[in-house]
């Protein structure tokens, strides 16, 4: 089986933008974990992996479907990610699940809302996401969710490993290059607090959006 490796032209500007979007949180107990809904079920398993290490004690998936996601999981992001979770022994009384975010700023809004009406108001969430949304699920967090205060987490893979565990390194070069538009775009529209970009970040952005890495760029 052939195994998907980023083009070795395009390899460092992607591990620019790769160690851009992980802020190095440090893991620490939380009141709730929230899995944002992707095309990775990475997510999921990384999500039950640390709700069994004692971080959170309430899970919460959140997401419907989005034309990168629909053929996956087809009955939507969060459906799949709690079946997955309840496959690696997370009890069902502990998940509380969103099925119809449709965005990451979505995800947040309509997860605080699930939270609520199960009478959970955390004062510290936990984000679990791909490893290159972590920044702009930051930075939407503290836009729309300003009281509560969010600690960010991946699954641990370096960038070729990671493309390897996805099998598509052109899908994974595509959601970094909007992943990293997003950063400013979306706190210009106001969805996102702002966030420094290195000129190395925007130097390496570029030479991929030339490369013709441009199918999840927005309007």
């Amino acid at each position: 089986m052939t195994v998907a490796r980023i083009p070795a032209a395009h390899l460092a500007a992607a591990q620019i933008l790769w160690d851009y979007h992980d802020l190095h949180h440090e893991l620490r107990p939380v009141d709730v974990g929230i899995g944002l809904g992707s095309h990775d079920l990475g997510v999921a398993t990384y999500t039950a992996q640390l709700y069994h290490r004692g971080l959170f004690p309430k899970i919460l998936f959140t997401g419907a479907n989005a034309p990168t996601t629909i053929e996956r999981f087809p009955r939507g992001e969060a459906i799949h990610y709690t079946e997955h979770a309840l496959e690696l022994g997370v009890p069902a009384d502990d998940i509380i699940i969103e099925p119809k975010a449709t965005n990451t700023g979505e995800n947040l809004e309509l997860a605080r809302a699930a939270l609520a009406e199960q009478g959970l108001f955390p004062q510290t969430v936990m984000l679990i996401s791909r490893p290159y949304q972590q920044r702009r699920a930051y930075a939407t967090c503290r836009k729309l969710w300003p009281d509560v205060e969010p600690v960010c987490a991946s699954q641990p893979l370096p960038l070729e490993h990671y493309v390897a565990s996805i099998g598509d390194a052109d899908r994974v070069l595509n959601m970094l290059v909007g992943d990293t538009q997003r950063i400013d775009v979306f706190a210009e529209k106001g969805f996102a607090i702002p966030q420094p970009v290195p000129a190395d970040v925007r130097a390496a952005y570029a030479s991929l959006v030339e490369a013709g890495y441009t199918r999840r760029l927005v309007t």
